[in-house]
């Protein structure tokens, strides 16, 4: 099988150096100039993976997009509108895009295989592949599950059927809307997490993670989807490798402003938190712990954004 991985940064490098690992043939797209495509191109290397004989670098995307079977796409979320409509004027006749980043686009509130499909690809040859892990274990061979999803069963099953491995065990998702909302918004509460950690909170997290998942079930049910994905690998199941762990940039990012620091690194929560209040304004649901990071973003003592959150009216469990 061939596989072009478009985007060559860290979860990028990744997936050309997995795909190669399960034997397929490998083209890794990066931009010329930018910092990780002249890192692999001079080394070989990043400090995630190396490169082996069966992938080849380039910078063409024509190339990349015309030789492959499979297209994996991982860049950020906000740029994949832009990018589709460069890649949409090639030949992707019977091409496959599996879209591998996590985000809502913010100004539309468009989840990302909508996007992709209003950018021209056709819906029975779109996938989302999301779940926990992070690569910094992944290569130390410590295994772990994530899903695939997308508008057509079959089609996710013949994915599986590509990548599945010992390191990724993989599950057939049954609910795009659902699989998509929730890996976007679980960056919401990585970066509230980090709050937490930053404000000495620590402990308030198994809160946070309990009152965030039926936060997102809520919209995902008002989206159409099914709630119970809120609690499948796309959302809960990733709360580990984004609320706790310290390769997550989102919950540094959300540390690291409670603490006033600076942190150069993408954090995709923030501008998927104004798309998300976007999406439930729209379906008339409230979202009060997405709300507070919101006004924190924008300012909020975090202090009294807590105290926001306790002062609200007593309500069930499961109201």
């Amino acid at each position: 099988m061939k596989i072009s991985v478009l985007g060559c940064g860290r979860w990028g490098s990744f997936l050309a150096w997995y795909s190669a690992q399960q034997g397929h043939e490998v083209i890794n797209f990066g931009r010329e100039g930018s910092a990780s495509y002249a890192e692999l191109k001079t080394t070989g290397k990043n400090k995630w993976v190396t490169l082996d004989k069966r992938i080849t670098l380039c910078c063409d995307a024509k190339y990349a997009v015309e030789s492959a079977d499979v297209i994996i796409v991982a860049i950020g979320a906000q740029g994949l509108r832009g990018f589709l409509n460069e890649v949409v004027k090639f030949d992707i006749k019977d091409k496959t895009f599996v879209l591998c980043m996590k985000g809502i686009e913010n100004g539309t509130g468009k989840r990302l295989s909508e996007v992709a499909i209003e950018c021209g690809i056709a819906k029975d040859k779109v996938a989302v592949w999301l779940g926990p892990g992070h690569i910094q274990e992944f290569i130390k061979n410590k295994p772990n599950a994530m899903v695939i999803d997308s508008y057509d069963h079959a089609l996710t099953k013949r994915l599986i059927d590509i990548f599945k491995s010992d390191l990724i065990r993989f599950y057939i998702g049954t609910d795009i809307i659902g699989t998509e909302i929730g890996a976007a918004t679980k960056n919401i509460m990585g970066i509230i997490a980090g709050g937490l950690d930053g404000m000495g909170l620590t402990t308030m997290k198994g809160a946070l993670m309990s009152r965030g998942a039926r936060e997102v079930a809520r919209l995902i049910k008002a989206m159409g989807g099914n709630e119970l994905s809120a609690y499948g690998l796309a959302h809960l199941g990733d709360y580990e490798t984004t609320l706790f762990s310290e390769h997550s940039h989102n919950r540094k990012f959300g540390e690291a402003l409670i603490k006033g620091e600076q942190f150069g690194a993408l954090a995709e929560g923030v501008a998927t938190t104004h798309a998300v209040l976007g999406l439930a304004k729209g379906v008339g649901i409230e979202m009060p712990i997405t709300s507070v990071l919101a006004a924190v973003l924008h300012g909020m003592n975090p202090k009294e954004a807590i105290n926001k959150l306790f002062d609200r009216q007593i309500i069930s469990e499961f109201e």
